[in-house]
């Protein structure tokens, strides 16, 4: 049990054991302030739920750093999360003391981020922070956690309807404008609605032309410009076989023809057979070849060998300038233009023409390695609302037997 004493300062010192057996004591003003502590304490020590008063004084930072090396996530997920810590976290809280950080204090930081961040992003602060204080709970540093009852900023979903794009809009203006080398990869994606790191980790061994499909069974992940190929996708529904609509699978077999390569080697690769670098592709290929399609910014003739640039910026600002050749002219867009279509709206497109075209959303579900069903139903359902595209989405003049290779059954 623990005792008041008197200081010779006139005080009242609180002494108690810890359930370990360490001596601890702390000064009060009065007798009945030193009387009740010791009370809480004894209570708290009764019910399991003691936390010494002196734990607290541990910095955020050096908690943080203890339970960020106890993480077990993938190492995509490992490195984002620590991208968001070290950028936006650990500059507010690093040198605080969990004890001092208050429900207040982290809901003043939240606003402030709110107005500087993405809701997103500062949904992802928040869980990190969440994290380090949850663990200071568990492991007894202090007694609640002052992040559980904060307001986070309201996250809108985005809508990228506009960036779904037809299979005719596809093949007559998107394809075209890719460079030849790129053309397969471009079109195998847009035709089988595999993920970044699925296709670019393809391998010859998960290709059968004969019958028509992919299998998906490897992803390339890349942290901090460094890629890898794992051997396994994302989750377990990530693992499936895909069969190809005839204008994708050819353009499939000829990639196929052209390398010749190994059964383990990757169908797309840079010159050395390493993985494609997502950043790198997407400067280089993916946004200037979005331009020579039409379907970012603008690019025109203005006399001989004159041509002009127009685009249009994050902020909404219209950029014009001319350029002596169309290639700078086309790089320029590329660079300076704002959001446009992206790699991954190819998928978008691939499963809204699968769901308007009254595909089963079980079999879109299993087709696009969601987990849930639900998660696909709420991606891709709303966009049924458009009659035209309801009617359009899977129109194939070029192709006598349509859609029989997307709606082919999935094993």
């Amino acid at each position: 049990m623990g005792h008041v004493v008197m200081t010779p300062s006139g005080k009242y010192r609180a002494n108690w054991r810890e359930p370990s057996g360490t001596q601890r004591a702390k000064t009060f003003r009065t007798k009945r302030e030193a009387t009740a502590f010791l009370a809480r304490i004894e209570t708290q020590k009764a019910d399991g739920g003691y936390v010494s008063p002196h734990a607290g004084r541990m910095l955020f930072g050096e908690h943080a750093a203890r339970w960020m090396a106890t993480w077990n996530t993938a190492v995509t997920t490992r490195a984002r999360d620590a991208s968001v810590m070290r950028t936006h976290v650990l500059p507010q809280w690093s040198s605080w003391q969990l004890g001092k950080i208050d429900e207040v204090a982290v809901q003043g930081w939240i606003t402030d981020l709110g107005g500087r961040l993405s809701a997103a992003t500062v949904a992802e602060c928040h869980r990190l922070a969440m994290g380090v204080l949850r663990s200071a709970v568990r492991n007894k540093l202090i007694v609640t956690n002052p992040a559980a009852g904060v307001r986070l900023p309201r996250r809108t979903k985005t809508d990228r309807d506009e960036f779904v794009i037809t299979r005719e809009v596809l093949r007559s203006q998107l394809l075209p404008a890719v460079p030849d080398r790129h053309r397969a990869f471009v079109t195998v994606a847009a035709g089988s609605g595999m993920r970044w790191g699925e296709i670019a980790g393809l391998a010859f061994d998960a290709v059968d032309l004969t019958a028509g499909t992919v299998r998906v069974a490897r992803t390339v992940v890349e942290v901090s410009g460094r890629r890898s190929v794992k051997a396994t996708p994302k989750t377990a529904a990530g693992r499936r076989i895909i069969p190809l609509p005839r204008w994708a699978l050819e353009a499939l077999r000829n990639q196929v023809d052209r390398m010749r390569p190994g059964p383990r080697d990757l169908v797309f690769a840079t010159d050395v057979g390493t993985p494609l670098s997502r950043g790198t592709w997407r400067a280089r290929v993916w946004r200037p070849s979005l331009v020579r399609a039409g379907l970012l910014g603008e690019v025109e003739p203005i006399g001989a060998n004159r041509w002009q640039a127009r685009w249009t910026d994050t902020e909404g600002y219209e950029g014009v300038a001319s350029f002596d050749a169309h290639r700078d002219a086309v790089l320029h867009v590329a660079r300076h233009a704002g959001e446009g279509m992206t790699f991954h709206d190819l998928r978008h497109s691939y499963a809204t023409w699968l769901v308007d075209d009254g595909v089963p959303i079980n079999m879109v579900q299993r087709v696009l390695g969601h987990e849930r069903s639900s998660t696909t139903l709420d991606i891709y359902t709303r966009r049924t609302d458009n009659s035209a595209r309801l009617l359009d989405a899977l129109d194939d003049p070029d192709d006598d037997e349509g859609t029989a290779g997307l709606l082919a059954p999935l094993r």
